[in-house]
């Protein structure tokens, strides 16, 4: 009987441990906030992000003097080429509109139609992107409803080569307050640039307006490479853009009858850089005048120029005084040797 209560026993422990050993190891239950969760294609901005953002993108409060310009920036050049390249994606490094591209497509950032003439920056003109997307054959694919509709865009669907040229809008103003004359980016406008078959030659294609306040939380986020002799990406996105690394040609500055510089001046190249530079140089000038300069600062700078002067014609005056008793010390030394000579008693030779 004991020997049977043994047995079953020693079953009863060997099954339990077999139960045991099927069962997985327990593993370590994480906790994540619905805020913290990161999207495959864009970052979801944090709470710390989005006020930061929005204290930078305060206007200033006492703007006495503004001058809206826009400005052509072509990627090809070299100054601008790091907007460009990677042309596709290459790991967690995109180009500028590869970014712009999937913000608008997952509806992180909103995007408001090109209208030519004019700007405006309200839910009523938010662009439909699918209807981008369709203009432009773009493969993508849909996903949910209304207000909720999501894009999805393969990486190498995306026009990122294609588009070479930014329009952007600068906001050139003085504030009072701080008496300080700076300039800012209003907004991004990607020219998507497409062969015409039919026609021939290019066509420059606008696709949308991008307000440069609702990029920047992204744009400060984006390493970029600046340099061809130092390769590491010391720079952002918005680096780029706050510094004014870039270089662009002026198509229009605001006025009264909303013209741009060719529909005043003309397609004439050389008419074009004088107006160009004719509005660079207003820019410069405004800055230059704002201060005061003492009048003592030109009177110091000539008193200083005639010593300087002095002092150089002095030094040359005691260089040539120098000079000149160098020369006239083997003279000395001739004439004394004659004059010895000269002045020696001569040796009689009459006969006696």
């Amino acid at each position: 009987m004991k020997i049977l209560y043994n047995i079953s026993l020693f079953f009863l422990l060997f099954a339990f441990a077999q139960e045991g050993f099927s069962q997985e190891p327990p593993q370590r239950r994480t906790r994540q906030r619905p805020s913290e969760t990161v999207s495959e294609n864009t970052p979801t901005l944090t709470e710390r992000a989005k006020i930061k953002n929005e204290e930078e993108s305060k206007a200033p409060a006492h703007i006495v003097w503004l001058r809206e310009v826009y400005r052509d920036i072509n990627l090809e050049k070299e100054n601008n080429a790091a907007l460009l390249y990677p042309a596709q994606p290459i790991g967690n490094r995109v180009n500028l509109f590869t970014l712009i591209f999937r913000l608008v497509a997952d509806g992180k950032v909103p995007a408001y139609n090109y209208m030519g003439e004019r700007e405006v920056f309200t839910d009523d003109h938010k662009i439909n992107f699918e209807e981008v997307l369709k203009k432009y054959g773009i493969i993508y694919t849909a996903q949910g409803t209304g207000d909720n509709v999501k894009y999805t865009v393969e990486d190498r669907d995306i026009p990122g080569a294609e588009v070479t040229i930014y329009m952007i809008k600068e906001g050139w103003y003085f504030d009072a307050a701080t008496g300080n004359f700076k300039s800012q980016i209003i907004a991004l406008c990607p020219l998507l640039i497409r062969e015409d078959y039919e026609l021939g030659g290019t066509t420059k294609n606008p696709l949308f307006w991008v307000l440069y306040e609702n990029l920047r939380p992204y744009l400060s986020r984006e390493l970029i490479m600046t340099s061809n002799y130092n390769n590491a990406l010391s720079y952002t996105m918005d680096d780029y853009f706050t510094k004014k690394m870039y270089s662009g040609e002026i198509v229009k500055a605001t006025n009264l009858m909303n013209k741009s510089l060719a529909q005043q001046v003309g397609n004439d190249p050389e008419m074009l850089k004088k107006a160009q530079d004719s509005i660079e140089t207003q820019l410069k000038n405004f800055n230059k005048n704002l201060w005061v300069h003492s009048d003592t600062i030109p009177v110091v700078n000539e008193d200083d120029a005639k010593n300087k002067s002095k002092e150089k014609s002095s030094k040359k005056t005691s260089d040539r005084g120098a000079q000149a008793k160098k020369d006239e010390k083997p003279k000395t030394s001739s004439s004394s040797g004659s004059s010895s000579k000269s002045s020696s008693p001569t040796r009689s030779v009459r006969r006696r």
